[in-house]
């Protein structure tokens, strides 16, 4: 008797979707954070935005971030009048520093500039350098499972916590359940939880390093009628990086 009772729990635990049933949200919010959790690393980026009028501004650039995003680091290569421009965010992009190599001078931007575009893009320097952001600055609810871009998705709405400063009230994610990469995230207005402000889908997503990574990212504003895609044209992982790269002295180098 005790054997088929032994037996009988083993079948129950090994049920496939057992333990993904009783995730909670706070739990697959923990696993994305934990897969993007590399202490260290380097891309080179192609950026295209499409403006409302139609027209398309492309822009080539290098990145490196090190202690899990809190640090960040970025170079323009192309277009000719961007090139040698560095931007450099610390502590999650709260602290931010433009070096325009034109004027030979770095420009130190306000508290809220995080919020601004990017190069004019549909990326804020938020979305770019925010680290742990999800688990710092919201909580997050799991909502009914849903298939997403193809994929078999867990569903999370993740709501802004009150002392956060985040220029987002909300955000609805689609977490890939195979990997627990973000192939869907909707972000909405900082004043208005119910006005959705930009989409985020992610794709062509490739083992680099042992991680799981989008090679491309489309932004899709739905207030501008504009949109920007990033393409990953090369990424490494946990690389060994000097501390004296991120500092206002380096970046006119």
């Amino acid at each position: 008797m005790k054997k088929i009772m032994i037996l009988g729990l083993l079948a129950f635990l090994l049920t496939p979707g057992l333990f993904s049933q009783e995730m909670t949200g706070e739990d697959i919010i923990q696993k994305v954070n934990d897969l993007f959790n590399f202490d260290s690393n380097y891309s080179k980026s192609r950026m295209t935005i499409v403006t409302t009028s139609g027209q398309k501004r492309t822009f080539i650039y290098e990145s490196w971030s090190k202690n899990k995003g809190e640090k960040n680091l970025v170079r323009y290569l192309e277009p000719r009048r961007v090139k040698g421009q560095a931007v450099l965010m610390l502590n999650n992009a709260d602290d931010i520093w433009m070096y325009f190599p034109r004027t030979q001078r770095v420009r130190k931007l306000a508290t809220h500039a995080k919020k601004q575009k990017m190069q004019g893009s549909d990326f804020s320097y938020e979305d770019m350098g925010s680290g742990d952001a999800f688990i710092k600055n919201f909580t997050s609810k799991r909502l009914k499972d849903e298939k997403m871009e193809g994929y078999d998705c867990y569903k999370l709405e993740l709501t802004r916590k009150p002392d956060s400063d985040t220029s987002y009230s909300r955000l609805i994610m689609w977490v890939i359940k195979e990997n627990f990469v973000p192939v869907v995230i909707d972000y909405y207005d900082e004043h208005d939880p119910t006005l959705l402000q930009k989409r985020l889908i992610q794709s062509d997503i490739r083992i680099i390093d042992g991680i799981p990574t989008a090679m491309k990212m489309v932004m899709i504003n739905k207030n501008d009628n504009s949109q920007t895609e990033m393409e990953l044209l090369e990424v490494k992982y946990n690389i060994p990086l000097d501390d004296r790269m991120f500092t206002e002295r380096e970046l006119k180098k």
